[in-house]
């Protein structure tokens, strides 16, 4: 089966400074895959590159997603396409209900108008999935929300956009143990839909303890400098980067 995500030998830079380098990556339907690594080695970059952020150059490989090369898609069009990015510090829209906000961009997605109480009766299941308030459909986008709502609000986001690829982006930094259990719940709901591929991103293993991992991949310096399973997220924990940055 052809895989959802295929990279190939990519280069991207920012301002002229190379941050990846030859970088391959597999991922296919239904799998989660973890990319850890210290600060700074180029993780978020990877995540801005699948979005297509123009602040990243590709100058050198191929992104296949569902067998489309996407370098040349707009960051609206991959998003139609079925990729989905949570950032470290979701962005505030006055003026926009988080709920408008999720149907708007359903209908974006699908082309068709979505029913109101079909709609409702949905988005109230996963708040409570998350633990949230219903009332916090109504509220202006990230408006007034601690750091921890806003990331159940991204979250939410992903699990009724259900994207084919979602990009978790060190959705657990600045967490308390308490939400990052909430999110995590939140992960294994996505993670039931044995359609939906995660690409989690982060330097700590927090997130990671109840959920399942198929592939863990080590970054340092913009670099993939090993692949493995689940097993490296438990050395990881254990000893830290130190083995992989001295490769």
């Amino acid at each position: 089966m052809e895989p959802l995500l295929k990279i190939q030998g990519l280069n991207v830079s920012v301002d002229d400074n190379e941050i990846l380098h030859d970088l391959n990556l597999t991922v296919g339907r239904g799998e989660t895959h973890v990319l850890m690594g210290p600060n700074g080695a180029g993780k978020s970059t990877l995540g801005n590159t699948l979005m297509g952020n123009p602040h990243y150059k590709v100058t050198a490989g191929t992104i296949f997603f569902n067998g489309k090369n996407i370098e040349d898609l707009s960051v609206n069009e991959r998003a139609k396409e079925g990729l989905f990015m949570s950032f470290q510090s979701p962005i505030e829209v006055p003026g926009v209900s988080l709920s408008n906000f999720i149907r708007t961009a359903l209908e974006q997605r699908s082309g068709k108008r979505i029913r109101l109480w079909d709609f409702k009766k949905e988005i109230e299941q996963k708040l409570k999935v998350l633990d949230m308030d219903p009332s916090y459909a109504d509220r202006d986008l990230n408006v007034g929300f601690s750091g921890g709502e806003k990331k159940k609000a991204e979250i939410l986001q992903m699990l009724m956009l259900k994207p084919s690829l979602a990009i978790l982006d060190e959705t657990d930094s600045g967490l308390d143990v308490d939400a990052v259990r909430t999110v995590s719940s939140g992960v294994r709901e996505f993670q039931k839909d044995k359609d939906g591929a995660l690409l989690i991103i982060t330097h700590s293993t927090r997130i990671l303890e109840s959920l399942h991992v198929d592939a863990t991949h080590v970054l340092v310096n913009g670099h993939i400098v090993e692949d493995g399973g689940a097993e490296l997220v438990d050395e990881i924990n254990e000893k830290g980067f130190t083995r992989f940055e001295e490769k």
